[in-house]
């Protein structure tokens, strides 16, 4: 058991004019625990194009997770897809990236651009064997991972963007590669990563995309846990307990609350520090205390952090907002879905007094389900959660 872990995220945008997109993503866990991704481009746009890049990720993500072998995921895949009537052929393209102990990638690449190795932000090239299986000339690698490397594989219209717009000949992997080497950060995690470049390839075709298309980013990562505690218990007599067992966690720490955090500032002897600027007035200011990574307000600022996870999963249309600004909401977003692996949620179950006013439209059941809902986010973006309730 190591240290590391496979961070995987994704986006896509659809063929101007269409309402389903002819790329498909699949991510499945192998039993031995080994993730398989899987990108597929369907042949056109469109419905027809949808149902087959659907199929084949599926057929494949299903068939690779059970361990069957590549020459029978691709077969299968081949008598499976329904035939285009125009065209008279029926297939999908497809990527696969399997990562085994977060150490080692398996990327197997069928007609779709050739997936980008980033080394330390800078394009790495790694060795490709060529197997014919029917028909089909299949691409194998097998490449040697270490912390911070990232896969970045895409749809071919990411390729083909700008072209007759701002480019004669559309993007071209070399551009691409270009692209990542000058926005590369070595915080960015695999979401951001792929929103950067899927944002570039739909302003390079002005908004009017001509083409669906998708970017997936693999990256390994040294395990980080993160720390949040919300709430004060509701038998004060387990108050140490919480405390200590929050503050001995590895790993930042996050208070969220007033009352927690006076709590925990006379916990750790400590003064607090309450800050009067306001960087985003509809969020409460932050406040400092020595001891604690990031101190802030309790029920308005997760539910802020939960509007931008929800937006994360889909369209992360808010990242641009979150990630510059400096409240406590983008704060702890940042923190939480770009620094963080591993998140431990203390949940205190007491009820504060000012919450219970039928006017305010706050209460104690209410901050229950903003943190059930939060924790169900990170998990679904492939974080580790815990949530400790007192």
């Amino acid at each position: 058991m190591n240290n590391l872990c496979t961070d995987i995220g994704y986006h896509s945008i659809n063929k101007h004019g269409e309402q389903l997109c002819g790329d498909h993503i699949e991510v499945v866990e192998r039993t031995d625990g080994s993730p398989v991704m899987v990108l597929a481009d369907g042949l056109g746009s469109g419905v027809k194009a949808n149902i087959l890049s659907t199929l084949t990720a599926k057929i494949i993500s299903t068939m690779m997770a059970n361990h069957m072998s590549l020459e029978d995921c691709v077969t299968t895949v081949a008598s499976t897809l329904p035939v285009c009537e125009k065209r008279g052929i029926a297939y999908s393209t497809f990527t696969i990236i399997q990562v085994v102990d977060n150490k080692t990638a398996e990327v197997i690449q069928y007609d779709n651009p050739h997936v980008i190795l980033l080394r330390n932000g800078i394009n790495c090239d790694y060795d490709k064997i060529s197997m014919q299986i029917g028909e089909k000339n299949i691409y194998r690698s097998k490449i040697e991972l270490s912390p911070g490397d990232v896969l970045v594989a895409m749809s071919d219209g990411a390729v083909y963007a700008g072209v007759g717009r701002t480019l004669n000949f559309g993007w071209q992997r070399e551009n691409i590669i270009e692209f990542l080497e000058a926005v590369y950060e070595s915080g960015y995690s695999s979401k951001t990563i792929s929103t950067i470049l899927l944002d570039q390839c739909s302003q390079l075709y002005g908004g009017l995309p001509g083409d669906d298309t998708t970017i997936a980013a693999v990256k390994i990562r040294n395990r980080q846990p993160i720390n949040l505690m919300i709430g004060p218990p509701s038998d004060p007599q387990d108050l140490h307990k919480m405390l200590t067992l929050f503050f001995s966690k590895e790993g930042k720490h996050i208070v969220c609350g007033g009352t927690t955090s006076t709590l925990a500032a006379q916990f750790l002897g400590k003064d607090m520090i309450t800050s009067i600027d306001y960087p985003d007035p509809e969020i409460p200011p932050i406040s400092k205390v020595e001891g604690i990574d990031l101190v802030t307000e309790g029920v308005i600022t997760i539910n802020q952090v939960l509007q931008y996870a929800m937006s994360y999963l889909e369209d992360n249309a808010y990242y641009i907002k979150w990630s510059s600004k400096k409240d406590g909401a983008s704060l702890i977003t940042k923190l939480l879905f770009e620094e963080a692996t591993d998140i431990n949620f203390y949940v205190g179950r007491a009820i504060n007094p000012a919450h219970q006013n039928p006017k305010l439209p706050i209460n104690f059941s209410i901050k229950m389900r903003l943190v059930d809902q939060l924790a169900d986010c990170l998990r679904k973006v492939g974080k580790r959660i815990n949530v400790s309730y007192f």
